[in-house]
């Protein structure tokens, strides 16, 4: 059975004591967390550790990741592989360097990205507004995805394909909530925060699946890659977040489960309280549980399962040059 996620929201100190993790709160309040029982953790409070926790951490191979002040996203910490392979991240490399691989790989991500996109509408299609124009559209631009001739172009596709997807939120949403625009650094708005809220976790759980392989997270084929980010992880993200992150969303607004209270906007921008961010994370972790059965698998495997097999299907695309599978929604 996978090991659940753990979240912190707390103020206080992570220490290591013996073999096991151990909470101080700054409310005086003392817990311990078996580090063999978790999959990964998250801190959304002000937290202090020390190098004997992420030693602890190391040995047990759980990532850590760190929202910090008006709980931004500010980094990871990954524990040594137990998967280490030069020549996997060699041939990652050459298919970077390679401008046909890396176009055809980037083309397969970009589409997935849209054909989710796509999925979404068509859900909310006639319920919730009429679509047809915005899906003929993104069938266009899925079309124009696969035959991009450069990356900054396939850019340029997803870039189009996003703007004509968020210009249907505001039908999709149930009032207050509004959209307009896609603002962040900071949100402007509740549904923005969100967004950023939830695309932050797809992110993470993207980090922490390419981090269970031999692949270098810094060398994407999308995104270019920089100083102080992982660039395969936002290519991998970019798939995932209409299902994941999106489809979250959409379900917790119209289903009542937040409110406009569970907001604040008296600090620069909007953010999530303490309380509605855990009705957000019990939400994402809930569905990162829920099964689907998988056509190729013929087995019913969870949201963090495919994830992860879409992470192997790359790995084995730039191994062996068998078929890349990103995952488009089929349920």
């Amino acid at each position: 059975m996978p090991k659940p996620n753990h979240h912190i929201f707390a103020d206080g100190d992570l220490t290591r004591n013996e073999n096991t993790l151990r909470i101080d709160t700054l409310d005086g309040e003392t817990k311990h967390l078996p580090v063999e029982n978790v999959d990964n953790i998250y801190l959304h409070g002000q937290i202090t550790f020390n190098t004997r926790c992420l030693g602890l951490l190391n040995d047990h191979g759980v990532p850590l990741h760190v929202f910090g002040w008006n709980d931004y996203y500010n980094g990871s910490y990954l524990p040594k592989r137990d998967h280490i392979s030069g020549q996997t991240v060699v041939e990652q490399v050459r298919a970077y360097d390679d401008t046909d691989r890396r176009q055809t790989i980037g083309q397969d991500i970009i589409a997935a990205s849209i054909h989710n996109m796509r999925t979404n509408l068509r859900y909310y299609h006639d319920t919730r507004g009429n679509f047809s124009t915005e899906l003929e559209t993104l069938d266009a631009l899925k079309a124009d995805a696969a035959s991009a001739p450069t990356i900054d172009d396939l850019r340029g596709v997803e870039a189009q394909a996003r703007k004509h997807y968020y210009g249907c939120f505001d039908s999709i949403l149930s009032d207050p909530f509004e959209f307009s625009t896609r603002e962040y650094n900071p949100p402007t708005n509740e549904t923005n925060a969100l967004i950023s809220f939830l695309n932050s976790m797809t992110y993470t759980t993207c980090v922490a699946a390419i981090r269970k392989t031999a692949l270098d997270p810094t060398i994407g084929y999308v995104h270019e890659p920089g100083e102080r980010r992982f660039t395969l992880s936002l290519d991998i993200a970019d798939i995932f977040k209409p299902i994941l992150a999106d489809r979250i969303l959409f379900r917790l607004v119209n289903r009542q489960q937040l409110t406009l209270d569970d907001f604040e906007t008296d600090l620069d921008g909007c953010l999530l309280t303490e309380s509605g961010r855990k009705t957000v994370l019990k939400e994402y972790e809930e569905t990162l549980d829920e099964t689907v059965e998988h056509p190729r698998l013929n087995r019913h495997v969870s949201y963090k399962t495919l994830v992860q097999t879409d992470v192997y299907s790359l790995k084995k695309h730039i191994l062996t040059g068998e078929d890349y599978h990103p995952t488009e929604r089929w349920w």
